[in-house]
């Protein structure tokens, strides 16, 4: 029982440590950046323990400020390839091992 509390103790000590965002790459603009990266840090604090609504947060807040056909994906050890628009791709980490990837296609 003690080696789960110490467990659970170093996990909360790492993400504590790991809460700030870690843009993995990018090719937006500055401006688009910082907001993009601000929102999917707001919406993974206020979904932290649903990445789907924290991705359709995301989603809608991205349509609605840049124009439609975003897409979001968030979660823990996935890999993936895409085709998006230039200038419109943001993969980020946050929280540690939580992957944030936000790109637009039309």
């Amino acid at each position: 029982m003690a080696d789960t509390a110490e467990g659970k103790k170093e996990e909360a000590d790492y993400k504590r440590l790991h809460s700030f965002p870690l843009i993995r790459h990018t090719d937006m603009p500055e401006e688009m950046r910082v907001e993009a990266m601000e929102l999917c840090v707001t919406a993974c604090e206020k979904y932290a323990t649903n990445n789907e609504s924290a991705a359709k947060m995301i989603k809608e807040m991205m349509d609605k400020k840049f124009g439609s056909s975003w897409h979001v994906v968030i979660g823990e050890g996935f890999g993936f390839e895409i085709t998006h628009e230039v200038k419109n791709l943001l993969y980020m980490f946050f929280g540690g091992s939580l992957a944030v990837c936000v790109w637009k296609c039309s």
